[in-house]
């Protein structure tokens, strides 16, 4: 159980780099540093929606509008990160 626990861990980290990565892909493209028109990029982009979008699209639903602010990122981010910095290890703790 300890090692399927450690695996779920990898999973966050793994899909906390993705949502920064598209954080940091969207900004490229919003300020035209990238060329959203570019076929790699707008399939990478694309990929990036794919992946984060089903989990951020509720977050934006229950958040108040705070203009052209979207923090649902860092909302999800700080989840993830008390998932694995506390929700896990206390899991762990009940195995052994």
């Amino acid at each position: 159980m300890i090692e399927l626990l450690g695996f779920i861990s990898y999973l966050i980290t793994l899909y906390t780099y993705v949502i920064i990565a598209s954080v940091i892909l969207s900004w490229l493209m919003a300020f035209g540093v990238v060329n959203p028109y570019n076929r790699f990029v707008s399939s990478l982009a694309h990929a990036f929606h794919a992946v984060t979008e089903p989990v951020l699209r509720p977050i934006r639903n229950s958040l108040p509008d705070l203009g052209g602010i979207d923090i649902s990122p860092i909302v999800l981010l700080l989840g993830l990160f008390f998932i694995q910095s506390v929700v896990l290890p206390n899991i762990a703790k009940v195995f052994l």
